[in-house]
């Protein structure tokens, strides 16, 4: 009596191919799924921990923000470089360790934009000035805060209205907007609402020569996918106090200065 041996039929064998290259299928759709989705999310990461990192060094300066000097207290300049919005802010603030004798806790402070050659993207830089110099818009040493940066805007709250600049920037008008009512020239602001606006998908990109070859590929690019924006309100509190201050000492000067019941001026 013959044996009889157990194998597998030929139908048996191509269905188990056929399940077999469709797991193996699966499997890579998923796992080109999830490296796609690495690829994607770790520079917004990214991005969001820069944002997050330049939000809270600028508003813990602003907080303790102080006039910068006696003609000018507070600046902050409306600048486009190419067709990127820049703004400047110059001030001083009392956020400050010191690091060295004959240092207090006054800091001058600015916060700008400004092309990084190597890569050719814009970067956000602080400028810190510890020493009382007569010329408070210069000098220093400039740190690196974020880079990837398509946009930085500030605007600027007085209490009743929001302006795009304060200070007086421009010295030589001075005589034509004195005779202005505008707000923003003199003083500090009660609150600075800062946007930023980031590249969402950052390269290192290799500057051009002349810069029109990274220029047109970044406008490509951003063109293609909108930027993230992150805006804050960050409010001076030295700045308020101080304001709070002052109007408290004229409410009660012009108290003091009313007549009383008898008084003949209410005649």
């Amino acid at each position: 009596m013959p044996h009889s041996r157990g194998a597998f039929t030929l139908i048996e064998v191509v269905i188990s191919a056929a399940l077999m290259a469709l797991i193996i299928t699966s499997a890579y759709l998923c796992l080109n799924a999830a490296v796609s989705s690495q690829k994607m999310i770790e520079p917004r990461a990214t991005v969001f921990q820069n944002a997050r990192v330049a939000m809270a060094l600028m508003t813990a300066d602003l907080r303790c923000a102080c006039p910068l000097s006696k003609d000018a207290p507070f600046l902050g300049m409306r600048r486009m470089l190419g067709t990127v919005e820049a703004d400047n802010l110059d001030f001083a603030t009392h956020n400050y360790t010191p690091r060295r004798a004959r240092q207090g806790d006054y800091c001058q402070v600015s916060f700008f934009l400004d092309k990084d050659r190597e890569s050719g993207q814009f970067a956000l830089y602080r400028r810190r000035n510890p020493i009382i110099a007569f010329d408070p818009l210069s000098g220093g040493s400039r740190e690196e805060i974020a880079r990837g940066l398509i946009g930085l805007r500030f605007d600027y709250y007085d209490g009743v209205d929001w302006y795009e600049t304060w200070g007086e920037v421009d010295r030589r008008n001075r005589a034509q907007n004195s005779r202005r009512e505008r707000y923003n020239l003199e003083g500090m602001p009660q609150a600075v609402r800062i946007t930023l606006w980031f590249d969402p998908n950052p390269k290192t990109k290799q500057a051009d020569a002349s810069g029109a070859a990274a220029a047109s590929t970044s406008t490509e690019e951003h063109a293609t996918e909108p930027p993230l924006v992150f805006q804050t309100v960050a409010r001076l509190n030295l700045a308020s106090a101080s304001q709070n201050a002052s109007e408290s000492g004229s409410d009660n000067s012009g108290q003091g200065a009313q007549p009383g019941p008898s008084g003949g001026s209410n005649q």
